[in-house]
């Protein structure tokens, strides 16, 4: 059962309703990868004037996957070089999913390139898999090294499966993640000396480094070189840390020149304190409030030893950010009407976009019981002076039923179909609310959410 609270103004008069700007780059970052694999095709097609027997069928294929398996490794770092213009464009969240995607296909491509090449092999010199395997590995030139490399994907694999991430932290499963430049590195060499496709070919060569290095310079400039100059431009400490509910703080930081940092509400920020125990690791925080040129402020939910080391710094920390990211911002709106849903902690990027979403804005606000409602005297007080709605539903105590489920939110909002929706919270609530709020009639493009999971 769940108790409804609602605090129910309209919403004002003078603030007009502007459309987001438009932007190409989610329909057109698909197709530029898509026109590239088939470039890898062409390049199979132009260097190969026949194929003949079973041994040719299978030489080919391997040399096909490999290409694709090189191609991909490629576009697996641009995808995550967090280059602002996919970034904010196409979000973080989608751009994780095109990764993960991504490097399934990639490690399914590398495994069918290395069986399919040996067996092809074996085939054409008349030897067994086992003794073709260790000519290949041991006789041609960096394949040592490639095969390390293809190890290290693997591993880097099984270790992102979703059943081994929920035994491991987030710092944990990032980390590990460094693991595939390294197999990167290892497989390149391979592709250029023992690529049938490269080998003489001083155009596929060219190519290949020119995209290989161009994705190295957008992982160390925005990966490496913005962080550190960033951190030193901005200079970013710890002002204050207040409890804002049970389990739930919110830090305050201060610094220079912030307003360069171009940062929006509902963006985050990777954090990385400078304190014992917290400077090894950066973790993702959304913004609580709208940025300020000269402070910002993150609220955290005690949900693992990072979070909860977070209530114990002290004013003065040094802390390098590194951001913003994310698209989830007042870009994506656009209908007149929006509803903010959040979820626990969920609250922390909406409650930015509820003080600054011009046009008509409802927020309902979820928690297990009323001292969970974090941020509350700030959220009735911006309804107050902007004239919004805000409603808050609550599991304790047994009350007025309201299920996440298409009636109960259209008996919240009546007219939800008409309206933008920006889901954030935990990944359950996330599960049931999408399909609740697509039988409610809100179209897919307009349901807007951002993940807690990685």
């Amino acid at each position: 059962m769940t108790t409804t609270f609602a605090t129910t103004t309209h919403a004002s008069g003078g603030m007009r309703h502007r459309r987001p700007r438009g932007s190409v780059v989610p329909t057109l970052a698909p197709l530029v990868i898509w026109a590239g694999a088939a470039g890898v095709l062409a390049l199979w097609w132009s260097d190969t004037t026949s194929v003949v027997g079973p041994a040719g069928w299978l030489t080919g294929a391997g040399r096909i996957t490999g290409l694709l398996a090189g191609y991909a490794c490629a576009v697996l770092l641009a995808l995550m070089a967090r280059v602002p213009l996919l970034d904010h464009t196409i979000g973080t969240d989608r751009l994780a999913r095109w990764h993960a995607l991504g490097g399934r296909c990639t490690i399914s491509l590398a495994l069918a390139h290395t069986l399919l090449i040996i067996w092809g092999y074996s085939l054409t010199s008349h030897t067994n898999v086992v003794s073709q395997t260790s000519t290949l590995v041991l006789n041609y030139p960096d394949l040592l090294k490639g095969t390390v490399g293809f190890l290290l994907f693997v591993a880097t694999g099984i270790l992102s499966a979703r059943a081994a991430r929920r035994r491991m932290s987030y710092e944990t499963w990032h980390y590990l993640h460094f693991a595939t430049y390294l197999a990167v590195f290892l497989t390149f060499g391979h592709q250029l000396s023992n690529g049938a496709d490269f080998v003489g070919n001083r155009t596929a060569q060219a190519a290949w480094y020119t995209l290989f290095l161009g994705v190295a310079a957008l992982v160390a400039w925005y990966r490496l070189a913005v962080p550190v100059r960033r951190g030193l431009r901005h200079r970013l400490r710890v002002a204050a840390v207040h409890q804002e509910a049970p389990g739930v703080v919110s830090v305050h930081l201060t610094g220079e020149h912030l307003d360069e940092l171009g940062a929006e509400p509902g963006q985050f920020l990777r954090w990385r304190f400078l304190a014992p125990g917290l400077w090894w690791t950066a973790n993702p925080y959304s913004l609580s409030a709208p940025p300020h040129p000269q402070h910002l402020r993150i609220t955290v939910k005690n949900a693992g030893d990072h979070s909860a080391a977070l209530a114990r710094l002290a004013p003065g920390t040094r802390v390098w950010a590194e951001g913003p990211y994310g698209g989830f911002t007042a870009r994506r709106r656009t209908a007149p009407k929006v509803l903010l849903l959040a979820g626990g902690v969920g609250i922390t990027p909406l409650r930015a976009l509820f003080e600054t979403l011009p046009g008509e804005v409802t927020l309902v606000y979820r928690a297990r019981r009323a001292d969970d409602l974090a941020l509350r005297a700030e959220l009735d007080a911006i309804a107050a002076h902007r004239r919004a709605t805000v409603r808050y539903v609550v599991d304790e105590p047994a009350g007025f039923s309201s299920p996440l489920t298409a009636r109960g939110l259209v008996a919240l909002v009546p007219d939800l179909a008409a309206h933008d929706v920006f889901l954030c919270g935990p990944p359950g609530m996330t599960r049931a609310a999408i399909p609740a709020l697509r039988q409610a009639g809100v179209p897919a493009r307009r349901i807007h959410h951002e993940s807690f999971e990685f």
